[in-house]
């Protein structure tokens, strides 16, 4: 993806450098041509294309977090959130 992106960066700048060095052409018509159709369409299209890896990423790290979460509380001696088997007295009968 990113050879696509530098070839063409390359060809917009050989553009902007013709418009430049043109008889009819001036140096603020070649920014706006390199801006124009250079920086603003690669950087829409490398955050489109990057919109896979960053959600993946995003899931990675909330399954992480979920799975650490998991570990912590199973580490803790009470895990299940239920009272010992000697914490509670036996129920009796009074005679």
């Amino acid at each position: 993806m990113y050879l696509v992106v530098i070839a063409w960066l390359y060809v917009v700048l050989m553009m902007a450098v013709a418009e430049a060095t043109n008889s009819n052409g001036t140096v603020l018509g070649a920014i706006v041509t390199f801006v124009l159709y250079g920086l603003l369409p690669i950087a829409l299209v490398v955050y489109l294309m990057g919109t896979p890896m960053r959600r993946k990423a995003i899931k990675a790290r909330e399954a992480q977090e979920l799975q650490a979460a998991r570990d912590a509380a199973s580490a803790q001696p009470d895990a299940g959130r239920e009272p010992a088997a000697d914490a509670v007295a036996p129920v009796r009968k009074e005679p």
